[in-house]
């Protein structure tokens, strides 16, 4: 049994203004069922926006914290990005849903220009110079994408699964996307990443589990 200490990131509570609940839950399962042990963590900032996922809507003027609202599907308190420390982990995993491009960067409305929230993007590249694993699913390889090419680091690949939109914003960041189906995952262990489409490609979470599982092995194999 794996003892690696994971960090796992999270953008809020809920896929269209958040952390995509499936995808953050399986990776805890997964690296539950593998031994390691998990810091939760998220930036302790306002959302970008509140969706009601109930309506399929907005909701205008009204504001929650991203890890306050971590904090439910963390069962409990998380820390805050910008109180970790890389030599407490050996592995970093950021699950998707819409709040990694609303709350932990930009990409929503910025794409290749996007910007990372600074406590992140400190906490990611000294990460990065250490060498642990870092590792994304569904619509956050981007973020990684941007912390390497921020270090001046070309030709990492990455997947999103086959998204055009998506993969284009990676390539422009100079990195290489590669095609992946939900199931599996792309690893680049030159660079210690691993990155798989999750919920950009997967059906059900039932396929969403064959891919996540298999991910967070990759990832513990590189950590």
């Amino acid at each position: 049994m794996s003892q690696k200490r994971v960090a796992v990131i999270l953008s809020g509570c809920g896929v269209f203004d958040g952390s995509e609940i499936h995808e953050a839950t399986l990776s805890l399962l997964a690296l539950d069922r593998r031994g390691a042990s998990v810091i939760v963590a998220a930036p302790d900032i306002p959302q970008t926006r509140v969706h009601d996922h109930q309506q399929g809507q907005d909701v205008p003027g009204e504001t929650r914290n991203v890890r306050t609202e971590a904090a439910r599907i963390a069962r409990g308190p998380v820390r805050a990005v910008e109180d970790l420390r890389v030599e407490q982990i050996d592995a970093v995993l950021i699950p998707g849903g819409y709040g990694a491009a609303l709350n932990l960067s930009t990409l929503a409305r910025a794409g290749a220009a996007m910007t990372l929230d600074p406590s992140l993007a400190r906490f990611l590249e000294d990460a990065r110079k250490a060498r642990k694993a870092l590792g994304a699913l569904c619509i956050a390889p981007p973020i990684l994408a941007k912390v390497f090419h921020d270090a001046g680091v070309r030709g990492v690949r990455l997947t999103i699964g086959n998204d055009p939109g998506t993969a284009g914003v990676i390539e422009a960041l100079g990195q290489t996307h590669v095609p992946c189906p939900a199931t599996s995952f792309v690893a680049d262990p030159a660079h210690r990443v691993v990155t798989s489409p999750a919920y950009m490609l997967a059906s059900g979470i039932g396929e969403l589990w064959t891919g996540i599982d298999a991910a967070v092995a990759a990832l513990l194999d590189l950590a």
